[in-house]
């Protein structure tokens, strides 16, 4: 896989989230309370992000870091992914700081045709919910995540996070170290 072609190599989607590694800066449309299926209030704020492989390029972390803004409080996000070589699948774990303890269930999944779906259950607020996150657009200076939850057993589904991520000015496409 070259800088300008994100379109893995490998046949098993192992190395799908080459794209991730290295720095980013994120802008995020965020519901205000994504635990509220009423909610309709979307905040806007600036993150960083830094990923990097891990486990001889099978898995990568990367961690958020968002300022203190207005009335929201500094916090840290951690995500850890990991592929299932026998399943040909990724799993997604997520935490931050404002959540300290808990780690979320991981969301499963893989990409096709370059666009990434991940799915879990889940409890949120005592309610039962399904939960997606779609990657979309990953190129070597760009990249889309977005979250949606359905409280109806995947019969809708609304988007309540979505991170538009770029790479700061002079940074370039860091491709794993395992390609």
């Amino acid at each position: 896989m070259t800088s300008t072609d994100l379109t893995s190599t490998s046949t098993d989607g192992s190395a799908d989230f080459d794209f991730i590694f290295g720095t980013w800066q994120v802008r995020n449309h965020k519901l205000r309370d994504a635990t509220d299926p009423e909610c309709t209030e979307w905040l806007e704020f600036d993150t960083t992000a830094h990923a990097e492989p891990i486990l001889g390029g099978l898995g990568n972390v990367d961690r958020v870091w968002a300022k203190a803004a207005g009335d929201a409080a500094a916090w840290e996000g951690f995500t850890l992914r990991q592929f299932d070589p026998v399943a040909q699948v990724w799993r997604i774990w997520w935490t931050s700081t404002k959540a300290v303890g808990f780690l979320d269930p991981p969301l499963e999944g893989r990409f096709v045709d370059g666009a990434g779906e991940f799915s879990c259950d889940d409890v949120i607020a005592g309610r039962a919910v399904k939960v997606r996150f779609d990657w979309t657009q990953p190129t070597p200076q760009t990249a889309r995540w977005a979250q949606s939850f359905s409280w109806h057993g995947g019969a809708n589904w609304q988007l309540n996070w979505v991170m538009d991520f770029a790479r700061p000015a002079g940074a370039i496409f860091a491709p794993s170290l395992w390609s």
